[in-house]
């Protein structure tokens, strides 16, 4: 079996990538076939695949209600891994980048036999959140022996420390958030702090930079490219609009690519919800 892409090397020309992230679970495990395969579909670069964990202090309301969904149904890194297993084989464009918690999921297992079990599955990165200082150098290591390439994360404040950091490290992509906050929570991207941090991370950075938090929709994604971002990740208004198709009693994979191909819309206005104007789904 070839060699994937590197993530978002697919991207057509003056367009930027798009990741997406939702938590494996949230819709039911046994419809991520059919997900992933629209991903694949509408040109969607990759997928920020989480192993739901509970209490996220950067999550706000949506994303927190989607992992309890997910936990509720029983997704655990097993389940998920196994998941990605059975899909991954069948993907032409889409990269699955894995994003789990160190306490909740890795926490007592080896930093060796994680990142072993998580390429073993197929996954084309690994995003560790919330890694004890101390095991980050262990961290790094592991994955680097197991050629699993790692996506690393700062802030668009974060100092020069940090920043030299997650670009040195980083062998996936790099995660750029646009600003401290929750999750789905946040006001929108900073254009002049955005550039600056973006144009920092160009010398420093040999691997895509993609941006998040704050990014809904079209217009937010086409400012990103003109801002010098490779990429632009988009969370809680997707995942909203699935917690939207499921109290309503609509397909959340149907409802997702709709989603979607709102995202890829060039030019006019995208009306996406406030995924968080409420604290529960209405």
């Amino acid at each position: 079996m070839p060699e994937p892409d590197p993530f978002f090397a697919r991207r057509r020309p003056g367009r930027p990538g798009l990741a997406v992230f939702l938590n494996a679970g949230d819709p039911p495990l046994e419809r991520l076939p059919e997900l992933a395969a629209m991903l694949d579909e509408n040109e969607v670069d990759c997928l920020e695949l989480a192993v739901p964990f509970p209490d996220s202090v950067t999550d706000g309301p949506v994303v927190r209600r989607s992992a309890d969904r997910a936990l509720a149904a029983g997704a655990g890194l097993e389940q998920t891994l196994a998941a990605v297993a059975r899909i991954r084989p069948g993907l032409r464009r889409l990269r699955i980048a894995l994003l789990a918690d160190w306490s909740h999921t890795v926490r007592g297992t080896g930093p060796d036999d994680f990142a072993a079990a998580v390429r073993d599955a197929g996954c084309d990165g690994l995003l560790l959140h919330g890694v004890p200082p101390r095991l980050r150098t262990a961290h790094y290591e592991a994955a680097h022996r197991a050629g699993l390439p790692l996506v690393t994360t700062c802030y668009a404040v974060s100092g020069p420390e940090a920043v030299a950091e997650a670009a040195r490290h980083a062998t996936a992509y790099l995660y750029l958030v646009a600003h401290y906050g929750r999750s789905g929570t946040s006001a929108a991207p900073d254009p002049a702090r955005l550039s600056r941090a973006l144009a920092t991370l160009r010398t420093a950075c040999a691997v895509p930079v993609a941006v998040g938090f704050g990014v809904k929709t079209a217009e937010d994604i086409a400012l990103l490219a003109d801002l010098g971002a490779d990429a632009a990740v988009v969370g809680s208004a997707g995942v909203a609009r699935i917690e939207a198709a499921l109290t309503q009693g609509r397909d959340p994979v149907e409802e997702f690519a709709s989603f979607v191909r709102e995202l890829r819309t060039a030019g006019g206005t995208v009306r996406l919800p406030d995924p968080d104007a409420k604290e529960s789904p209405s």
